[in-house]
């Protein structure tokens, strides 16, 4: 019990320090090419360390890194679209919208593992899709960056599930160290093409340097080793339903940090309680199908 207890803080410790992402995004002054370019290669470093640390193999396929590139051509397209819904509109913006991730790998999930669409996914899809259409309607001047914070949510879910599959085969450490140096790599060959990569570009503060470091081996490479630390001792249905939290914490910090700037409509929040609401009763129906599905054994 006092192993299991740890684990749960662990857990929340995890997701309160990624409520911490968009709140770095918005205080690095890079453009959102070059901090996903930082990002990728510093998270991929921290990465490393600990898979050497852990003397884990990092000898793979050549089908196997394609499809690791893939996943990390995703990756770097969420975080890119992630950071500029920040830089277009504001934190609390990006994670309202960005908190309906869950709903889309509700409607993916199934095309790649062979499912049907529950009825009661449609019917918390659609409630997601108004309270959206309502918040387009009430932070108008934020159109473009509400846009943007969708396709990183579906972007995010896509890579989520596709990782999904990749893990039955592959050691988690190792398919996050390969799609982070692929992404690296896409981005690198990306801002080469757009002009993007000179030093005018790249360059950055010591402020920024600080926060960007914060960002990848804090809220990434250190998070993602205690999450897959505390798989042992916590479900994945406890881990993703708690991940939910992330929007709320960024949305209540962002206030607190930048203060009228981050202050929207009553609307606004609103359809921001019910967007998590409904991301939370959606896990509740499908733990308590699946319960239903394989009788009191499974629970």
């Amino acid at each position: 019990m006092p192993n299991v207890r740890r684990s749960f803080l662990l857990l929340h410790l995890i997701v309160f320090i990624w409520g911490f992402t968009g709140i770095l995004g918005k205080l690095i002054s890079l453009g959102s090419y070059q901090l996903t370019w930082y990002r990728t290669i510093l998270a991929a470093s921290g990465i490393l360390v600990w898979l050497l640390f852990k003397r884990k193999s990092l000898r793979i396929t050549g089908n196997a890194f394609l499809k690791f590139a893939g996943v990390g051509a995703i990756i770097a397209l969420h975080w890119i679209t992630f950071y500029e819904a920040i830089k277009v509109s504001n934190v609390s913006v990006a994670l309202a919208c960005f908190s309906c991730g869950a709903l889309f790998a509700a409607f993916i999930e199934p095309f790649f593992f062979r499912r049907r669409i529950r009825l009661y996914e449609i019917f918390f899809g659609a409630i997601v899709i108004v309270c959206l259409w309502m918040i387009s309607n009430v932070e108008a001047k934020y159109t473009w960056g509400i846009l943007l914070s969708i396709v990183a949510a579906f972007t995010s879910a896509l890579f989520g599930v596709l990782n999904g599959l990749l893990v039955k085969k592959h050691d988690a450490g190792v398919i996050s160290f390969y799609e982070l140096l692929a992404g690296f790599g896409i981005m690198t060959i990306f801002l080469l093409v757009t002009g993007d990569l000179e030093a005018g570009k790249i360059a950055m503060s010591a402020a920024d340097l600080g926060w960007l470091l914060t960002l990848s081996l804090v809220c990434t490479s250190f998070t993602f080793v205690t999450s897959v630390s505390i798989m042992k001792e916590i479900s994945p249905y406890t881990l993703v339903l708690t991940v939910n939290l992330e929007s709320v914490y960024s949305i209540i910090l962002a206030y607190f940090i930048f203060g009228d700037e981050e202050k929207m409509s009553l609307t606004f929040y609103l359809c921001t309680v019910v967007i998590i609401a409904t991301v939370l009763a959606n896990g509740w129906f499908r733990q308590r199908m699946e319960r239903i599905k394989n009788g009191p054994a499974a629970s």
